[in-house]
Order: C-alpha cells, then sequence, then structure tokens
C-alpha cells in the first residue's frame, strides 16, 4: 500500500473547501488513502506573520471572486458566507474526538461542516451547530460537549497544529505526497500528474 496523502486544512479556508470536495476522489484513482488534519489558519498566520486574504488590501477584493469562480472551475457548489473568516477550532476538536472513534464518520463530519459553511452560509464557529452536526454522525451530543471543554482535547488540537508548523503547513489546503508539498486547490492537477507518474 502506498503512503497516504495528508490534507491540512482549516475549515474556514474556501479553498480548503474547494480541495475536500475533490481530495478523496483523486487519491482513490492512484489506489491512496488521505489522511485529513484540520489546523488554524490564526495559529499559523502567528507563526507565519500571514493574515485572512480578505483582509489584505487590493488582494481581498481579487480573493472574493477568485473564491466563487474557482468553485465554478472545479463544479462545487459555492456562496460566500456573510460571517467570514470566523474562529474553527470547536470544529477541528470535535473533528479529532471523533475520529479518534470512527475515521469514517470524522470524514462525514467535516464535509458536513465544510457543506454548512460554504453552500448554506451557517455559523460553523457555534458549539451548538458543531454539535448538531456531530450528532447526524451519530455522536453523543453531551458527551462531546463535554470533551469539547476538556484540557485533553484542546492539547490535542494544539499539539496537532504544531506537528503542522513542525511539518512547514503555512496555509490551506496543504497537501503532501510522499514528501512533496503542495498549496491550494489549484494544485489539485499538479497532484493528480504527480500520482500518475511518480513525479516530475
Amino acid at each position: 500500500m502506498s503512503n497516504p496523502i495528508e490534507f491540512y486544512f482549516d475549515f474556514s479556508s474556501p479553498y480548503g473547501y474547494l480541495a475536500s470536495e475533490k481530495i478523496d476522489e483523486l487519491a482513490a484513482r492512484f489506489a491512496r488513502k488521505v489522511l485529513w488534519r484540520p489546523v488554524l489558519l490564526g495559529v499559523i498566520f502567528r507563526a507565519t506573520g500571514g493574515a485572512p486574504l480578505t483582509t489584505l488590501p487590493l488582494k481581498g477584493r481579487y480573493s472574493l471572486h477568485d473564491f466563487s469562480r474557482s468553485a465554478r472551475f472545479l463544479g462545487v457548489p459555492y456562496v460566500q458566507p456573510e460571517k467570514f473568516p470566523l474562529p474553527t477550532q470547536q470544529a477541528a476538536r470535535a473533528y479529532y474526538w471523533l475520529h479518534d472513534q470512527d475515521c469514517a464518520a470524522a470524514r462525514a463530519f467535516a464535509h458536513a461542516v465544510y457543506r454548512a459553511f460554504f453552500r448554506d452560509g451557517r455559523d460553523v464557529s457555534e458549539t451548538g451547530l458543531v454539535l448538531e452536526l456531530a450528532a447526524q454522525q451519530g455522536a453523543d451530543r453531551a458527551t462531546l460537549a463535554a470533551a469539547l471543554e476538556d484540557a485533553e482535547l484542546k492539547e490535542r488540537l494544539k499539539a496537532e497544529n504544531d506537528a503542522a508548523l513542525e511539518k512547514g503547513v503555512f496555509g490551506s489546503p496543504y497537501i503532501v505526497v510522499d514528501g512533496e508539498p503542495f498549496f491550494g486547490a489549484d494544485r489539485l492537477p499538479q497532484i493528480e500528474r504527480w500520482l500518475a507518474t511518480g513525479g516530475f
């Protein structure tokens, strides 16, 4: 079995959302699995000196246009949320909590969070919505609610962020194929070529 593809993303990342809709299908064509690893762009930006694209002069207006255009190009439904960007630590913590119990449920939850935000415009920073989406995947709301407030799960997400930074992750999506990093949803064609040829 070939090494799994590592997929780092933030639930508040439009390009992360676009990649999330394509990465598993792409990997499956080459008999690869994907390790989904949510991270926090706020933590990454503190390390890199970065900022959300939409807050930057000139680039902000362009990025809003490009989010929708890229979604159309990829054939992915997309609606720009009114509240954007927003914090996603509760969703990321819930993902890792679910993943430790049921990988498939965690993957379905991740899709549900992304689609709630970038299709339905819902506020995925709200703990109540995170619990609702997790419960739809079979999670016990009360147990997860308690876990989200527990120091252990908070430390888990911190460790995941630290590990991502150590690996060189500086944005979302950041995809690693056999040690080769690719940044951005627009790198999916390059990833496909890399998987098909073994590198270029």
